[in-house]
């Protein structure tokens, strides 16, 4: 599969993106797919994804009734997928169209690429193609899930899982996350952040972040962290700690911890190494060479300490993640 830079767009075909429709599928996820692949994109000079839906009936009553699909492609527009999302609904117990599973299976064995938000995984799994490897589903249905393919190595708290070729993401709105994620691995980062600006939404949520946190509603709500964020992203090259921040946000670090902890499901520190690397990974689209002036410039310090983090946290190495996503990557 082509992986570009944001300065590396010159393609012959844009990616071709298709999402099947089946009766009660879920609107919300077909919606997540068609803000993330399916719109024009004049902000950037081009489109990134050719996007399609199709269904395997002329009509599809979509969830509980609340409205019906029509004149969208048959479901032989499955064939020409280079990424199939498949279709996800709330009547999980309730077998997947033969013909739905087929396509699957075919779309599989051509090498293209296979997506399941929420309750999608139960169609993975039901065609086969998920024995044997990772995948995630909402945690509601984990038990269930568990019980039905015990083949499937199931990771039930987490937001998404990339499984290389196949990959599947938990709620609702973890559709938005493994969305922005595709785009960020087709793209780079910077065409992610372009589209998650439009989408009013966070760029970037790593797939292993917890799906929710379990908490007591607060008396009074706690404020925002979304001034100290963004005051601290302007600042990712200085020497921050969490007691900075804690300073900023003129609350302790106790408090600030177990801010982070419930509005964002991580602590201060991992958040702030996450967007240091992040910023890491942007510089080296940008195109600089010098590994030392991006653990600079990020405010992660050293080479050395670069490449330990980002082996860590992505399983590639700077040097690996320039050849794929620097200038002039296509």
């Amino acid at each position: 599969m082509a992986q570009e830079s944001s300065q590396g767009w010159q393609e012959a075909e844009p990616h071709r993106v298709v999402v099947i429709v089946d009766e009660n599928s879920n609107p919300f996820e077909l919606g997540c797919a068609t803000e993330v692949f399916g719109l024009r994109r004049p902000e950037l000079g081009r489109d990134l994804y050719d996007f399609r839906l199709c269904s395997p009936e002329p009509r599809t009553l979509m969830r509980d009734g609340f409205f019906t699909l029509t004149g969208v492609a048959g479901l032989e527009a499955a064939e020409e997928a280079d990424t199939l999302i498949v279709p996800n609904r709330p009547d999980t117990e309730v077998p997947r169209r033969p013909a739905v599973l087929d396509a699957v299976r075919r779309a599989h064995a051509r090498g293209a690429r296979l997506v399941g938000f929420c309750s999608g995984a139960f169609t993975l799994a039901e065609a086969g193609v998920l024995d044997g490897r990772r995948a995630t589903a909402h945690w509601q249905w984990a038990d269930d899930f568990r019980a039905r393919f015990p083949s499937v190595r199931l990771e039930p708290d987490v937001l998404f899982v990339d499984d290389g070729d196949i990959l599947t993401a938990a709620g609702s709105a973890a559709a938005l996350d493994l969305g922005l994620h595709l785009v960020r691995r087709d793209h780079g980062a910077e065409v992610a952040n372009a589209v998650s600006r439009r989408l009013v939404f966070a760029a970037h949520r790593e797939g292993g972040q917890r799906q929710f946190v379990e908490r007591p509603m607060p008396d009074l709500p706690d404020e925002s962290l979304a001034p100290v964020l963004a005051w601290a992203q302007e600042r990712l090259d200085a020497p921050l700690t969490v007691a900075d921040l804690a300073g900023r946000a003129a609350v302790s670090p106790a408090t600030l911890h177990r801010r982070f902890q419930a509005q964002l499901g991580t602590t201060p520190l991992t958040w702030l190494t996450r967007e240091r690397l992040a910023l890491a990974c942007r510089l080296i689209e940008r195109g600089e060479p010098r590994f030392e002036v991006v653990a600079r410039r990020s405010g992660i310090g050293t080479a050395a300490h670069l490449r330990s983090l980002m082996r860590r946290e992505t399983g590639i190495t700077p040097s690996a993640y320039r050849s794929r996503f620097g200038p002039g990557v296509k």
